[in-house]
């Protein structure tokens, strides 16, 4: 049997769809490819993005402004000595964009102006963290991400 051009054009493009499909299948089944989204519910965390806004800017808009740092113990957040401590209520929270699983929420509990994130919560690599955090009725967001070695 004889294949002409145009057979072995068609021959090809199947087997090319073929070897595609069968990596999007092969993708989608195994376990060990994590496929979820980095933020759950989505589009309900989309359509609140105007008062996360709000609240980035009123932490911009601060004279003196929490410090995020990097330590040899951790990372350390020191909130200026204008804010008394225990009126400072929120929650940081620490996201590892490459494995949900690592996760996790600190409540804001201060009795100095300084909170410690000890290094033996955190794996080495990238980190993604949200402060979340008011004082005196007036919400503020800061953001900053980390490399742990």
């Amino acid at each position: 049997m004889k294949i002409n051009w145009g057979g072995g054009i068609v021959i090809a493009i199947v087997l090319f769809m073929s070897f595609i499909l069968y990596f999007v299948i092969k993708v989608q089944v195994n376990p060990k490819y994590d496929n979820d989204l980095v933020v759950e519910e989505y589009y309900k965390h989309d359509a609140v993005f105007g008062q996360e806004m709000k609240r980035v800017q009123n932490a911009e808009d601060l004279d003196q402004k929490p410090l995020i740092v990097k330590t040899a113990a951790g990372i350390t957040v020191v909130f200026p000595s204008a804010f008394k401590p225990h009126k400072i209520k929120g929650t940081v929270s620490l996201y590892r964009p490459s494995n949900k699983k690592l996760d996790f929420e600190i409540p804001i509990s201060l009795s100095n102006p300084s909170l410690l994130i000890p290094k033996s919560n955190l794996v080495g690599g990238r980190w993604d963290i949200n402060m979340e955090w008011q004082y005196d009725g007036k919400q503020y967001l800061t953001k900053d991400t980390f490399y742990i070695n």
